[in-house]
C-alpha cells in the first residue's frame, strides 16, 4: 500500500467514532455468563472477548470508542476501565464506557439500535464523519481502516461487514445478505431459517459479522425514523437494515486476507462447544489466531504477576506441560497438563491429569483430580480426586452441564451444590447406619 493510501485511511480514522456493543448477555454460554457480559468472558489465556474489537479499534486507528453496556456489566466496566483507562481526552482519543441510562425514556437499551440512538448526543459531541457500530463479542483480528476507507469510495450510506460461513452454520443464528456483483446489498435476512446460498458456492452463505459503517448524518436520520415505529424492534438487523436498502446505497464488505484472498480467522464463540473449540485451537502448533504477532498486538489489562512455575520431577510427580499456553501466576505443582490453557494464577495441585481443558483464572485444582474437555470457570476449587469429563452421566450427576458435544462446564455455583448434595447424603447414610446400630442393640 503506497504512503498516499496509508495516509488517506489515516485520516478517515481520525474522523470515525466506535460505538463497541458490549451488553450481550450470550444466554447460550449458560452458566459462564451467570455473573458476566458476553463481551467480558476470558479467552486464550490472558485476555476477555472485548479485547479484540478494542485492539483493532486501537491499532486501527481509531482513538474515540465508546462501549454500550447493560447486563451484568461491573466486570466488564471494572476490566476496561484497568486496562483501557489510560487514554487523553486532550489528544482526541478516549475509551468511555456508555451505560444504559435511559437518556431518552423509561426504558433500557431494547435493540442493537436502541442503544446507539440513546447515546446520540454523546456521538454528536465528538463530530465524526462516520460512525463504526461493532459487536463486542467476537474473536478476530481486522484493520478497519480498509473497510472505512472503501465505504468513502464506494460513496455508501452504509456498509456492512461480512463473512462467509456455511448455510447450516448461520441458519437462525446471523444476518445473511444477497449482494450483485459490485457487492450491493440486494436483500438482508435477519436469522433466516433457510439462508440465501452465495451464486457459485453452494452452501456458502454471506452471513453480517455485526460490523457497520455508517455516514453520521444518515445513520442519525434512521434511527430517528426507526424510533418513531410503534412495530419496530429496535435492531439494525430486524428493523434498520431492511428498512434502507431500496432507497439507499448499502454496500456489503467482505473480510477477507488481502494478500492471499482467503477467509481470515473469525469466531463467534457463542456456545460451549465453540468456546472451548476456540481456545483449543491456539494450543495448536501453528494456530489460525497468532497471538504472538507483535505488528498487531491485541491489547488487554494484566496484573503483575510472577512467572508460572513447575514443581517437583519426581517420576510419580512431575509438574509438566506440554502442547499448553500457561499464563502467569500459574503452580503447576507435580501434576501433568496436556493440550489446555491455563489461565492466571491457576494452582494444580499434585498428581492431577488435566487434558483438552480450558481453565479460567484463579481456579484451585486439588490433588489427583482428573480433568478432560473440561471448561473450569474462574476461582473455582476443585476437590481433591474429583474426576470430571470421564464419565458424562457421574458429571450430570455432580451437577454440571455437558454440552451437546460432550465439553463439561464446571462453576463454582455448581461445586457448592454438589458438596451440599454429598453433605446430604452422608448425613442420611450415618443417620440410617445410627438406627441400624441402634436396632442391633436391641
Amino acid at each position: 500500500m503506497s504512503q498516499g493510501a496509508h495516509r488517506y485511511i489515516s485520516n478517515l480514522t481520525k474522523d470515525t467514532y466506535a460505538l463497541i456493543l458490549a451488553g450481550g448477555r450470550g444466554s447460550r454460554l449458560h452458566e459462564l455468563t451467570d455473573w458476566r457480559a458476553k463481551p467480558a468472558v476470558f479467552f486464550g489465556g490472558k485476555f476477555r472477548i472485548i479485547d479484540f474489537p478494542l485492539s483493532n479499534c486501537i491499532n486501527s486507528g481509531i482513538r474515540r470508542v465508546g462501549i454500550a453496556t447493560q447486563y451484568k456489566s461491573h466486570s466488564l466496566i471494572r476490566h476496561v476501565n484497568r486496562g483501557w483507562g489510560h487514554f487523553k481526552k486532550e489528544l482526541s482519543e478516549s475509551v468511555e464506557i456508555l451505560p444504559a441510562s435511559q437518556r431518552y425514556g423509561n426504558d433500557w437499551y431494547s435493540g442493537t439500535a436502541d442503544a446507539v440512538f440513546q447515546n446520540m448526543d454523546i456521538i454528536r459531541a465528538e463530530m465524526p464523519k462516520y460512525v463504526m457500530i461493532l459487536s463486542g463479542d467476537h474473536v478476530y483480528r481486522m484493520d478497519y481502516g480498509d473497510l472505512i476507507a472503501k465505504h468513502v469510495e464506494n460513496g455508501a450510506d452504509m456498509t456492512v461487514c461480512c463473512i462467509e460461513v456455511p448455510t447450516e452454520e448461520a441458519a437462525g443464528q446471523f444476518g445473511v445478505m444477497t449482494v450483485d456483483s459490485d457487492n450491493r446489498v440486494k436483500a438482508f435476512n435477519e436469522k433466516p431459517a433457510q439462508p440465501n446460498e452465495i451464486p457459485g458456492k453452494p452452501g456458502q452463505c454471506l452471513a453480517s459479522m455485526g460490523n457497520y459503517v455508517f455516514n453520521t448524518e444518515f445513520l442519525f436520520e434512521q434511527l430517528e425514523k426507526d424510533a418513531t415505529r410503534e412495530t419496530s424492534d429496535r435492531d439494525f438487523g430486524n428493523d434498520i437494515i431492511p428498512s434502507i436498502i431500496e432507497g439507499s446505497d448499502v454496500f456489503a464488505f467482505p473480510f477477507s486476507d488481502p494478500d492471499s484472498d482467503k477467509q481470515p480467522y473469525w469466531r463467534d464463540v457463542g456456545t460451549l462447544d465453540s468456546f472451548w473449540e476456540a481456545n483449543m485451537e491456539l494450543v495448536t502448533p501453528e494456530p489460525q489466531l497468532d497471538l504472538y504477532d507483535s505488528s498487531w498486538p491485541i491489547w488487554t489489562y494484566q496484573e503483575q504477576l510472577p512467572p508460572a512455575k513447575f514443581v517437583f520431577d519426581d517420576d510419580e510427580r512431575r509438574g509438566m506441560a506440554v502442547d499448553s499456553t500457561v499464563s502467569g501466576g500459574c503452580i503447576i505443582s507435580g501434576s501433568t497438563i496436556r493440550k489446555s490453557l491455563l489461565f492466571s494464577n491457576v494452582h494444580v495441585h499434585s498428581y492431577s491429569t488435566i487434558e483438552e481443558s480450558v481453565i479460567l483464572p484463579g481456579a484451585d485444582i486439588g490433588e489427583s483430580c482428573q480433568l478432560r474437555r473440561t471448561i473450569v470457570d474462574s476461582k473455582c476449587v476443585l476437590p481433591a480426586g474429583l474426576i470430571v469429563g470421564h464419565d458424562k452421566e457421574q458429571d450430570i450427576a455432580n451437577g454440571f452441564r455437558v454440552s451437546p458435544k460432550g465439553i463439561t462446564l464446571v462453576t463454582a455455583d455448581m461445586l457448592k451444590l454438589m458438596a451440599a448434595k454429598q453433605a446430604k447424603t452422608a448425613l442420611e447414610k450415618n443417620a440410617e447406619q445410627a438406627i441400624e446400630k441402634d436396632v442391633a442393640l436391641v
